[in-house]
């Protein structure tokens, strides 16, 4: 299996798991309040809205992974959306293995 499948898959349970949050403005707030330990940013998410957590990411220190497609990050969690916080020190610290 994959590293990409592996983060997608890691990324369900996580779901299942409650420990993520989900949405452009929920997220940048989880950032802000320093809740959110790996960011996930879809490959093909607008311009605008990759700089702005982009800059969050290097500003707060989050690690992110910014390869997985839209469709297959909405997918994994069961609802459409391009940007998703991981709340969980350890699935945080295994998607931080899987994304390097």
């Amino acid at each position: 299996m994959t590293n990409y499948n592996q983060i997608l898959n890691l990324l369900g349970i996580a779901r299942r798991a409650g420990k993520i949050v989900s949405g452009e403005g929920i997220v940048l707030n989880a950032i802000k309040k320093g809740k959110v330990k790996f960011l996930l940013i879809a490959s093909d998410t607008g311009a605008s809205t990759t700089k702005k957590f982009l800059n969050k990411t290097d500003f707060y220190n989050v690690p992110f992974n910014h390869e997985i497609t839209k469709r297959d990050l909405s997918d994994a969690i069961g609802q459409s959306r391009t940007i998703v916080g991981i709340t969980d020190n350890g699935f945080a610290r295994k998607l931080n293995e899987l994304n390097e």
